[in-house]
Order: structure tokens, then C-alpha cells, then sequence
């Protein structure tokens, strides 16, 4: 796979480093890709669902932190549960309960309403806020004042 170096855009981009800096980690290579899998849902419009498939992680193993827009997802298995694995023989195994750490990197204005546990799925629900200053205003037409009368009422 060719890499893509994004060096041209720190320095062509005044104030665009955020959006160099997310594609640049989106082009690293992570060897945990795959692991644990995921779905994002829309589930009504400004509400959204991350749901992770956890099997055989308790509620007590998972953290859930959101910093700087990024939602972390850390599963750490406790030690004695490693212990009981290494003295089970397996035939085959195909549940995978290694530690992972799972990011997502969250737009500006998406909050984080909760999270629950269900048959082995974490479900992080998220909605998105736009400030009232932020969200469109329909203009009257047909308004005498001046610009300079419209910032005196201000």
C-alpha cells in the first residue's frame, strides 16, 4: 500500500491541522483493524449508535472515555480470567478476548447520551447539538432598515 504524506497540507492550510492530523492517523495502518468489530447506525436524524461486539468482556472491563473529540473503547481482561483460559484446552477457539482500545473521532458538536451492555454488544448512543448561533436563519425580504438601523438594535 502507498503511503501519503500530508506534510503539504500543514503548511498550505492555516487552521486545517485538525483535518491533516485525522487523515493522518485514518492512513496509519492499525494492527488491531479489525478487532473488536463494529457497527454505526443512524437511528433518527441527529442520533447515532456504535454498537461493539464485546463477547466475554463484563461491564467492569470496558472504559468508556471521550476526550477532544475522540470516544475511546478500552477492554483490559483481569489476570485471574487469563489464568483460568491458559488452564482450558481448546479444540478450536474463535472467541477472541484479547485487551483492545477502539477510537472514534467525533465531530465537532457530537455528544455522548449513554451506553449499555446487551447479549455481549456495547451500545454507545450519540446525538449531535448545534448551537443556536450555528444553525441557519431565514432572512425576511422586504425589510426597510439599513444595516447600520438592524446593528443598532442589536
Amino acid at each position: 500500500m502507498k503511503t501519503l504524506d500530508f506534510t503539504p497540507l500543514y503548511r498550505s492550510f492555516i487552521g486545517f491541522d485538525h483535518l491533516a492530523n485525522l487523515m493522518d492517523s485514518a492512513a496509519r495502518s492499525d494492527k488491531s483493524a479489525g478487532y473488536p468489530p463494529y457497527n454505526i447506525e443512524l437511528t433518527a436524524e441527529d442520533k447515532y449508535r456504535i454498537t461493539l461486539a464485546v463477547a466475554g468482556f463484563a461491564d467492569n472491563e470496558l472504559e468508556i472515555n471521550l476526550e477532544n473529540n475522540t470516544l475511546t473503547v478500552t477492554g483490559r481482561k483481569e489476570s485471574n480470567a487469563q489464568q483460568n483460559e491458559d488452564e482450558k484446552r481448546f479444540i478450536y477457539k474463535g472467541i477472541s478476548e484479547r485487551n483492545f482500545e477502539r477510537k472514534f473521532q467525533l465531530s465537532d458538536h457530537i455528544k455522548v447520551s449513554g451506553a449499555d451492555m446487551d447479549n455481549g454488544l456495547l451500545h454507545i448512543d450519540l446525538y449531535r447539538e448545534v448551537p443556536e448561533a450555528l444553525k441557519p436563519k431565514t432572512i425576511p425580504i422586504g425589510n426597510k432598515k439599513s444595516a447600520g438601523e438592524l446593528l443598532e438594535n442589536k
